[in-house]
């Protein structure tokens, strides 16, 4: 079976569309993040121009302004809703592995 585009999101691609749910340039996404997550997710500059490439050309991100060599990105709908998705499949996840290390899953834990 092929893997659908976009089924899954890395760190990375996760916290750069987290941080496009404001207008933000790629200094500002990378800063962001970084704060965001207090260092724990750095994101190169290789790495999000690539990123930003991607989603604009799948339609997840649309160029909001330029000026001079700056520009800056938004998330566009299609975008919003990969990103929702993606927190709810992260939230399963958590709450799987919460019912599994409390016990909760009806299986005995060593």
């Amino acid at each position: 079976m092929a893997r659908k585009k976009l089924d899954t999101l890395t760190e990375q691609m996760y916290y750069v569309l987290l941080s496009l749910t404001e207008e933000r340039h790629g200094y500002g996404i990378m800063q962001y993040v970084s704060e965001l997550t207090r260092g724990r997710v750095a994101i190169g500059a290789g790495t999000l121009y690539a990123l930003l490439g991607r989603f604009e050309k799948e339609g997840l991100i649309r160029l909001a302004a330029q000026e001079e060599n700056r520009k800056s990105y938004l998330l566009t709908e299609e975008g919003r809703r990969v990103l929702e998705e993606e927190f709810e499949r992260l939230q399963r996840q958590v709450a799987d592995g919460a019912r599994v290390l409390r016990g909760e899953d009806g299986h005995e834990n060593p």
